[in-house]
């Protein structure tokens, strides 16, 4: 083994830590920005306060939950429509049971089409195996991830309108340009890749920029209670997902390093075929977590082509539906 040769998979580690660390805190600012806003809480209380039927609500939720995952990714989707379903649901457990769910397998399937949807999607894109406009690709075969499922829960669904609480929400001063410049970097980011071949983490912290500067104007222009302030923002990042993060990079790194990935995936993908071992990763992203094991399966790099990357990106996204336990949005609404 040569003297620096420790050293130089460990910075490699630490290089993929920061990428995958500043794109997503930036993403999580902006997020926490639109909710800091009440972007959200508006969407809640026109869905709960428009005489919906539980059927209704039940449907909008969950298209809603398959169209905004792709941008916003599947946790922090889970996480803001599953308030909409526990609101309008209001203690009414056979409506919030289904309705939580319906969220998470939609939040999943809308992620996996998308490089902004899911980290493992993430990290694929970053990896250059998948091109941006290749994840679409995907996009039949996650609709009928969700709508299958979406459709037998349906009858479950109780045939009751629930009683709005009437209150009205406004957005704060903001929350629509934030949004637009929410947007606007991600067309960045995806650009900034695509011509420049950059990595994407400096459209996006081009991005934070643009909201530091944008929560500035907003600082001085309407100060008082409602006062916008950017630090207590990415304060409110979810610091325990971006440091678990780092440990799985580091273990998974560490044993690619000393080459067991090699003997697993060699194992797996030149016994069963990549076909059947991209549905077993799928299956096993249920039990365990799709993070470290696509993360293993990209360090240890099979030879596989396009269409086999995309499969094991969309068993991987919506595996994790089938436990409580597969996905960060099935843990955050078992939470819940």
């Amino acid at each position: 083994i040569p003297s620096h040769w420790a050293e130089q998979q460990f910075r490699h580690v630490v290089l993929e830590f920061a990428e995958l660390f500043f794109f997503l805190f930036v993403a999580m600012a902006y997020v926490n920005s639109l909710t800091e806003r009440r972007m959200f809480d508006a969407l809640c209380a026109w869905l709960s306060n428009n005489g919906f039927s539980y059927k209704k609500i039940f449907i909008i939720s969950g298209v809603i939950a398959f169209f905004l995952s792709p941008i916003a990714d599947n946790l922090t989707t889970a996480l803001i429509l599953g308030t909409v379903v526990m609101v309008a649901g209001r203690g009414n457990k056979a409506f919030v049971v289904p309705g939580l769910i319906n969220i998470v397998v939609a939040a999943n399937a809308g992620g996996a089409f998308s490089p902004f949807g899911d980290i493992t999607t993430l990290m694929v894109w970053q990896r250059g195996f998948v091109s941006f406009f290749d994840f679409f690709n995907i996009f039949l075969p996650s609709v009928i991830n969700y709508v299958v499922p979406a459709a037998i829960m349906y009858f479950a669904i109780p045939n009751e309108v629930p009683k709005g609480d009437g209150k009205k929400v406004t957005i704060l001063p903001g929350g629509k340009v934030i949004a637009f410049l929410g947007i606007l970097t991600i067309t960045l980011t995806v650009t900034g890749h695509n011509v420049l071949h950059m990595p994407p983490v400096l459209g996006m912290m081009f991005g934070l920029g643009m909201l530091g500067t944008y929560g500035y104007f907003l600082k001085t222009k309407f100060p008082g209670k409602n006062k916008f302030d950017i630090f207590v923002i990415t304060g409110r990042a979810e610091w325990d997902t971006l440091l678990f993060f780092y440990g799985i990079l580091v273990a998974v790194g560490g044993l690619a390093s000393l080459g067991y990935l090699n003997l697993i995936s060699g194992g797996m993908y030149e016994t069963l075929g990549p076909t059947y071992a991209n549905i077993l990763v799928g299956i096993l992203s249920a039990i365990i977590d799709n993070i470290p094991i696509v993360y293993a399966v990209l360090t240890a790099h099979p030879a596989m082509d396009l269409g086999q990357w995309l499969l094991i990106t969309l068993t991987a996204g919506v595996g994790g539906s089938l436990l409580s336990i597969g996905s960060a949005a099935g843990v955050a609404l078992m939470g819940q």
